[in-house]
């Protein structure tokens, strides 16, 4: 009991000293389109459900967000894992595409926003499932091409990287152990190399999501976007509504924190003999 409430306090000690601090500086400017109270924040999730600035509710603008963030974090992920675990394995592959793939590694996907916009405009998967009108329609057209393609392409590179290097990083003496034993390539690939390179496998789609999710505001501040968390920030901003802004602030990192504990509690429960074997 001792233990827990000791764990408890250690946790809360920084958060409880932010919200302190955010409230003496908050009474002290007398501001609020600087930085609004508290009080006015929380004022915004007791009213979620409200159409906040025409924009509508706060789960309905995390709901969009949440399905345009998993679309494009499914897109980068479908693509980088086969390459990455073809580029780990093999040095023919590696030896392929490791240069180009390194050009455009530290370009952020904010710059590819103009090049991106002249190449899909404002199409959405309705324009590619051919809808013209309909309440289907009008739910598939918040999702735009060119925000899963910035959201993928944010998710491909350290999924890619970390795919690659635990791959590369399976012991030689595991494969060589397996292969004296009679193994086959198959058997190898299978139930060495993919088990043995996991965690790390899984650590890159943890940091892949985290940074999906945190291009979530770039990607939905590209025209035709009229949802979502970061278009709600955005628009608030223009409209000076500064505790709208901080309520969707809170929101992306409540989200983006809920969603990283998924693969944390991966880790945990499938891959702890990782960290006993160092």
């Amino acid at each position: 009991m001792a233990k827990t409430f000791k764990s408890f306090i250690i946790h809360s000690l920084v958060p409880i000293i932010f919200l302190m601090i955010w409230s003496l500086v908050a009474v002290s400017i007398k501001n609020p389109i600087i930085l609004p109270s508290m009080s006015k924040v929380m004022v915004n999730f007791l009213h979620a459900t409200d159409n906040f600035i025409g924009l509508g509710s706060i789960p309905r603008n995390i709901l969009v967000s949440l399905l345009r963030v998993l679309l494009g974090y499914s897109v980068g992920v479908i693509i980088a894992v086969p390459l990455g675990i073809l580029m780990g394995y093999k040095d023919t592959v590696n030896a392929l595409f490791e240069n180009f793939i390194n050009l455009f590694r530290p370009v952020p996907p904010l710059a590819w926003v103009p090049l991106v916009l002249g190449w899909f405009g404002v199409s959405s998967l309705a324009t590619v499932f051919g809808l013209k009108q309909g309440s289907m329609y009008a739910y598939l057209s918040n999702f735009k091409i060119s925000m899963i393609f910035i959201i993928a392409l944010g998710t491909f590179f350290p999924v890619l990287t970390n795919v690659t290097f635990g791959v590369k990083s399976v012991k030689q003496t595991l494969i060589d152990s397996a292969k004296v034993l009679g193994a086959s390539e198959r058997d190898i690939f299978l139930k060495i190399l993919l088990p043995a390179a996991a965690p790390t496998i899984i650590n890159g789609l943890r940091t892949g999501l985290g940074i999906a999710w945190a291009c979530l505001v770039s990607a939905e501040m590209l025209p035709g976007s009229l949802s979502g968390v970061g278009y709600l920030i955005t628009h608030a901003y223009e409209l000076a509504r500064t505790d709208l802004v901080i309520t969707g602030i809170i929101c992306i990192g409540v989200v983006g924190a809920a969603l990283d504990m998924i693969y944390r509690f991966l880790e945990k429960k499938y891959f702890s003999w990782e960290r006993k074997s160092r």
